[in-house]
């Protein structure tokens, strides 16, 4: 391996190692559990944590190809608006909300990938499911760049008080340099929130921009993607990964 990998590997453990040790301080225990809110606030606490729970891609825009796949860990982090969360659900919100999260993604024919994310929060009521579907409409090579479009979906549960789901669309780019592929991309964001009956809160139904950016370095099996994500609330992640 030559001193520039090991340089790529070092860097991006080291990364990973402190936004996991961070994480306790960072999430504390924080359990969605709605206070007596107006509509407006509702509104905007729906759309944070819409955006929050979205499904990210963490992949470039070329196919992983019939026999590939990648699982891996992640670590999200969020600054969230603390005044806003803390009249809505704690009053004692974290500067920081940090969302580790499984990702498998797997690579079919015709330059289709499928993939499916798990998060559960620790000391915490917030689980999210979600899953994606991504068509490489240009499959990339040498000379042209990956050209992909992908719908993803993602569902909150273990929350009571709150029925949230997410489903999105994008469309990404991504060229691939050595063992180094950056991608971009643009999404949109469709957020379904309705509250416990018992709150007398009308259902919300939010449309949000996502535009991202993040790379992707392959060492072998190994892999490491750092992506960040745009729009109204800003979110960078970091995961480790193996796969092919």
């Amino acid at each position: 391996m030559s001193s520039k990998i090991k340089g790529y590997t070092i860097w991006a453990t080291l990364l990973m190692t402190l936004i996991i040790a961070n994480r306790p301080v960072s999430a504390g225990e924080l359990n969605i559990e709605l206070k007596n809110v107006d509509q407006p606030l509702f509104e905007n606490f729906s759309k944070e944590i819409g955006l929050a729970i979205s499904y990210l891609p963490m992949a470039p825009a070329e196919p992983l190809g019939v026999l590939g796949f990648d699982i891996g860990i992640e670590v999200t982090v969020i600054n969230i608006d603390k005044g806003l969360w803390r009249n809505v659900i704690t009053d004692n919100p974290p500067d920081t909300l940090v969302l580790p999260r499984i990702h498998l993604q797997k690579g079919l024919p015709f330059g289709f990938d499928i993939g499916a994310s798990y998060t559960k929060l620790p000391s915490s009521n917030i689980k999210v499911i979600g899953g994606e579907l991504k068509w490489a409409v240009v499959s990339g090579n040498a000379a042209l760049p990956a050209i992909a479009i992908r719908g993803s979906y993602t569902t909150l549960s273990g929350v009571d008080d709150l029925d949230l789901e997410t489903m999105g669309a994008d469309i990404s780019i991504s060229k691939g340099f050595l063992f180094v592929t950056p991608y971009a991309g643009y999404g949109q964001v469709w957020i379904t929130s309705e509250a416990n009956p018992r709150f007398n809160m009308q259902k919300e139904k939010i449309s949000v921009a996502k535009p991202f950016v993040g790379a992707k370095i392959s060492l072998a099996l190994i892999n490491f993607v750092f992506e960040a994500d745009f729009g109204d609330l800003p979110m960078y992640t970091a995961r480790f990964n193996v796969g092919f």
